[in-house]
């Protein structure tokens, strides 16, 4: 008996696919077996599975836990929650490992798995030996148990260990997505006043996208905060292992911004520490973490990546662009939307009490948002790899870490293939309008190079 799973679903640090058509629960089930059968092998035996609030999720953590059950690794169901509550799970009931059932910020037709070891992240070329593991039937077998583990309270518990925050108004946007129980559970702990938009979890998002890093998606959340006079509103994506913010005033605090906000209290505890940025991140925040005395790094897109290099180089903070915020700093070295919102709200505290304040001091850069491309999965990395040949091939100063990032005397651009969906990434950074019009300019031409309409797509 053997299962072979689709080219397209089995990604760089997660797997994921169209249900019904890409993922199936045959598919689920064979995860939960090759998962299950590297636990075994490794000595394992218990493994957390956690779900998210998709219509689809329930059936595919059914059939994990099934498939994990006949490797013979018992599975310990933790019921829907965010990812992070996953995570958070394995530490606190002393896993071996975790499956995440979610299909993150992608529209309501996907769905996906994250995986775990209990020391490390589950990515790359573990997923490829997963796959072949799968192809060629190489299972354990066994009859392990399947039980249900209430872990919710404790996590929220666990997320205000410490808490030292002033009393602000905030405004709290769930989109819908699963962090809407936990936070309903969370602000009862915080002092202040807190305003909750759509905690009830509904997998078809029937007020908006759950995906903080696209604007649009953050119209309900401004419009609360400017209403009721909030100090500033937090967002989630569908899983909530990302944090999107706006000021007092509207306004998006992006995640590289929130990154430079977050590290000034981490590297007054550890001074000269490491703060890993993805390649997405402006210049201005590894600037930022040079002048509070950090060590800047930057590192490849992804939340797997991200993790392991900081267990690699001992950092206590890292971030992205997209809003993964991973504390190892009084926390567990995982990216968790929700607890990287009440870190936020200790920063503010501590930084003079005003998001607004440090928005107006941060240092105004010309830059697009993340931009998307449409480009089909067996092309987009072939794109990439195109523009490198060509500039590389004109002489031009070029970092390879993920992508392209191009760097010119006034400014810079990036090009990278996405790990999660059919689109080219770019973002354009310039010390001027005039700057930003022509880089932006110098990509649309090598898009067009490679056969790419330069058109931007949704999120």
């Amino acid at each position: 008996m053997n299962h072979v799973f689709h080219t397209t679903s089995l990604r760089e640090y997660d797997i994921r696919g169209v249900v019904g058509e890409t993922l199936t629960e045959a598919d689920a089930r064979a995860i939960g077996r090759s998962f299950g059968t590297i636990i075994k092998r490794s000595g394992g035996h218990r493994v957390a599975v956690g779900l998210d609030g998709r219509t689809s999720s329930p059936g595919f953590a059914a059939a994990v836990c099934e498939g994990l059950n006949a490797a013979g690794v018992d599975a310990l169901r933790i019921g829907m929650g965010p990812t992070p509550m996953l995570y958070y799970a394995v530490h606190a009931l002393a896993c071996d490992g975790g499956i995440m059932v979610t299909g993150s910020h992608n529209p309501p037709a996907w769905n996906g798995f994250k995986m775990m070891l209990a020391a490390r992240p589950f990515f790359g070329a573990d997923i490829r030996a997963l796959g072949a593991m799968a192809a060629a039937g190489d299972w354990e077998s066994g009859s392990g148990s399947t039980a249900d583990h209430e872990i919710m309270e404790l996590y929220v518990e666990r997320l205000v260990r410490g808490f030292d925050g002033r009393a602000f108004t905030i405004a709290w946007d769930c989109g819908n997505g699963v962090a809407g129980p936990v936070v309903e559970r969370l602000v009862k702990l915080l002092p202040g006043k807190h305003h909750l938009l759509f905690t009830e979890v509904d997998g078809t998002f029937p007020n908006h996208h759950p995906d903080p890093t696209d604007e649009k998606n953050l119209a309900d959340l401004k419009r609360v905060v400017l209403e009721n006079n909030c100090d500033f509103g937090l967002a989630f994506d569908g899983d909530a292992d990302r944090l999107g913010a706006v000021d007092g005033k509207g306004r998006v605090v992006w995640g590289d911004q929130l990154l430079g906000i977050l590290a000034e209290p981490v590297l007054k505890a550890l001074p000269g520490a490491t703060i890993i940025a993805d390649v997405k991140a402006s210049q201005a925040l590894f600037d930022r973490i040079t002048a509070l005395g950090g060590r800047p790094m930057m590192w490849k897109t992804g939340h797997s990546l991200i993790k392991a290099r900081m267990l690699e180089v001992d950092s206590p903070l890292a971030g992205e662009m997209s809003g993964h915020i991973f504390f190892k700093h009084e926390w567990y070295g995982f990216d968790d939307g929700i607890y990287a919102g009440v870190r936020l709200i200790r920063a503010v505290s501590q930084l003079g009490g005003s998001l607004t304040a440090l928005k107006d001091a941060m240092p105004d850069m010309v830059n697009t948002p993340e931009l998307r491309f449409q480009s089909s999965e067996d092309r987009k990395f072939a794109v990439v790899a195109e523009v490198l040949e060509r500039l590389k091939a004109a002489g031009a100063n070029v970092d390879e870490t993920d992508g392209v990032r191009v760097t010119s005397t006034d400014g810079w651009w990036l090009l990278r293939a996405s790990n999660t969906q059919d689109v080219l990434v770019a973002r354009v950074e310039a010390k001027d309008a005039e700057a930003l019009v022509r880089l932006q300019a110098d990509l649309d031409a090598e898009l067009a190079s490679s056969g790419v309409v330069p058109v931007l797509v949704g999120h």
